[in-house]
C-alpha cells in the first residue's frame, strides 16, 4: 500500500536524515534546544486553521503528525534492516527487499492512529517503534496505569478515553495493561532496602475484600527515613484483622533479610504484638506509639463540650521535660478525670511503656516522630484511590492497585525535596543521640 501524501508543513518536520532532530541539534552550547522550533510549530497551527481541520480528535492535526512520524521513523528502521535506503538500485538484486506495506491502527495518547507499516519478502523485519502485534503506544499504558492509580474503576477509564481521545478499549485490556505491573510490584517489594533508617513508621488501611464474602481486610504500610533523610515506602502487606507478634515477625523478618540490619525508632499505633517483635527482630530499636493517636483515641471517650478542657490538661504530659515529671503530670490530670472518664486514664496506662520513649528526646526527634502523619497522609491517598472501587476480588488486586498509587505519588519531586530539607535538623539529633548507629547507614 502506498504511503498518504502528507501536508508540507509536517512533511518539513520528518524529511530529514533517520536519527537527526528538527530545530539545532540537541546538546549544542546554551540552552536545551526543543525538538520542534516554534515557527514551524505557528505554520502547523496556521495550516490546521486555514484548512479547518482541530489540532487533536480524529482527523486532526496530531494524528496526521503522529502518524508521519512514526511512519518516517518505521521506514528507517528497515532501511537499517536491509541496508540501503528506498528506490536505491543497489537493493535490486538483494535477497530480501521491500514488500510494501500494511496498515494497522494503533491506539495513542492522542487516539487511534493508521500506520503503513513496511513489509519485507522474507518477514524478518522485527520494528521496534510500533512491534509486531502491539496496538497500542506505551503512552497509552502509562495514561491507563496513572488513571487507575488515582481511583478511577476500568469501566471509568473506558468511557475516558472513548470520550476525550475517541478511542474504545475494553475493561478486560485495562486490566491486562495493569496486570503487566504485577511483575514490577513484587520486585519492588522484594528490592534490596537501606541498612540502617532514623526511623520506621507502620499503619494500616482497611479495605474491602472479596474472599468468598466481601470482608473488611487491613493492608499495611511502612514509610522509613533514610540516614539521608529520604522517604521510603518499604513496602504492603496484607494482613486478616487479628495480626499478633507472629505475623509481626514475619513482616520485620522480611525486612531484615532485605538488608535492614537497624532501626532506630519506630513509630506506631497500638499494633499488638508489634512491640515484641521489634524485640526480637532488632534488640536496640525503640518503640515509639503515635502521640497523636494517643489523644485522638483519647477524645473518642470523651463529651466533645470537654475535648478542649481535655486538650489543655493532657499538654503537660506530652510535653514534660522527663518520664518522672510526665507521670506527676499525669497523677494530676488522672486526679481531675478519672471519676468521669476512667476508660481515657486506663487508655494511657496500657500505652505508657510505648508512649514514655519520646520524653527522651530533643525537640527536633519530638517534632519527627510525634505522629505518623507522614503515613496518614500515604494512607489518606490510598483511602480516596480505593472509594471509588468498593471492593476487590481477592488480596492480589488490592495491593496492585495501592502499588499502582505508590508509583504514581509527587510526580515532579518536590514532595522528597521538602521531605529531606524538614528532616535535616532532627537527623542532626539522631547522630548525637545514638552515637554513631544512624551514621553507619550513610551512603
Amino acid at each position: 500500500m502506498a504511503r498518504t501524501t502528507a501536508d508540507p508543513a509536517i512533511e518539513a518536520i520528518t524529511d530529514q536524515p533517520a536519527g537527526t532532530e528538527a530545530g539545532p541539534r540537541a546538546g549544542t552550547a546554551g540552552a536545551a534546544a526543543p525538538v520542534l522550533d516554534e515557527e514551524l510549530a505557528r505554520r502547523l497551527v496556521a495550516q490546521a486553521k486555514a484548512e479547518g481541520l482541530s489540532l487533536t480528535g480524529p482527523g486532526g492535526m496530531l494524528g496526521k503528525l503522529t502518524r508521519m512520524v512514526l511512519e518516517t521513523a518505521l521506514e528507517a528502521e528497515m532501511t537499517t534492516h536491509l541496508g540501503y535506503e528506498a528506490h536505491n538500485p543497489a537493493g535490486r538484486n538483494d535477497q530480501n527487499s521491500r514488500n510494501g506495506t500494511r496498515t494497522k491502527t494503533v491506539v495513542t495518547e492522542i487516539g487511534p492512529v493508521q500506520v503503513d507499516v513496511p513489509r519485507d519478502r522474507d518477514g524478518s523485519f522485527t520494528p521496534a517503534i510500533v512491534a509486531k502485534r502491539q496496538r497500542r503506544l506505551d503512552g497509552v499504558e502509562d495514561l491507563v496505569v496513572s488513571l487507575v492509580a488515582k481511583g478511577l474503576t476500568t469501566g471509568e477509564v473506558q468511557a475516558h478515553l472513548a470520550e476525550i481521545y475517541g478511542t474504545e478499549v475494553s475493561r478486560q485490556t485495562i486490566s491486562t495493561i495493569t496486570d503487566k505491573i504485577l511483575e514490577g510490584m513484587e520486585a519492588w517489594r522484594a528490592r534490596p532496602l537501606d541498612a540502617v533508617y532514623a526511623v520506621v513508621l507502620i499503619d494500616a488501611i482497611v479495605v474491602k475484600i472479596r474472599d468468598g464474602q466481601v470482608a473488611n481486610r487491613p493492608i499495611y504500610a511502612a514509610i522509613g527515613v533514610t540516614a539521608d533523610g529520604e522517604r521510603d515506602i518499604l513496602g504492603l502487606w496484607a494482613g486478616t484483622g487479628g495480626e499478633g507478634a507472629k505475623h509481626w515477625q514475619q513482616v520485620l523478618t522480611d525486612l531484615k533479610n532485605r538488608g535492614v540490619a537497624d532501626v532506630l525508632i519506630l513509630v506506631c499505633d497500638g499494633l499488638t504484638g508489634l512491640p515484641d517483635a521489634v524485640a526480637q527482630v532488632w534488640p536496640q530499636t525503640i518503640v515509639q506509639t503515635c502521640i497523636v493517636h494517643l489523644l485522638r483515641n483519647s477524645f473518642r471517650y470523651a463529651s466533645k463540650k470537654d475535648w478542649p478542657t481535655l486538650a489543655k490538661d493532657l499538654k503537660p504530659v506530652y510535653t514534660a521535660p522527663t518520664e518522672a515529671a510526665a507521670l506527676d503530670q499525669f497523677a494530676e490530670f488522672s486526679g481531675v478525670w478519672e471519676k468521669k472518664y476512667p476508660a481515657i486514664i486506663r487508655l494511657w496506662e496500657n500505652a505508657w511503656a510505648e508512649f514514655v520513649p519520646f520524653l527522651r528526646f530533643d525537640t527536633e526527634i519530638r517534632t519527627v516522630i510525634c505522629s505518623t502523619n507522614a503515613i496518614e497522609s500515604l494512607n489518606s491517598r490510598f483511602r480516596r484511590s480505593v472509594k471509588a472501587r468498593g471492593h476487590f476480588p481477592n488480596e492480589q488486586a488490592a495491593l496492585k492497585h495501592l502499588y499502582l498509587t505508590i508509583i504514581s505519588l509527587d510526580p515532579t519531586g518536590q514532595g522528597r525535596q521538602k521531605w529531606i530539607i524538614r528532616w535535616k535538623a532532627p537527623l542532626n539529633a539522631f547522630d548525637l543521640t545514638f552515637d554513631g548507629r544512624l551514621s553507619a547507614g550513610r551512603k
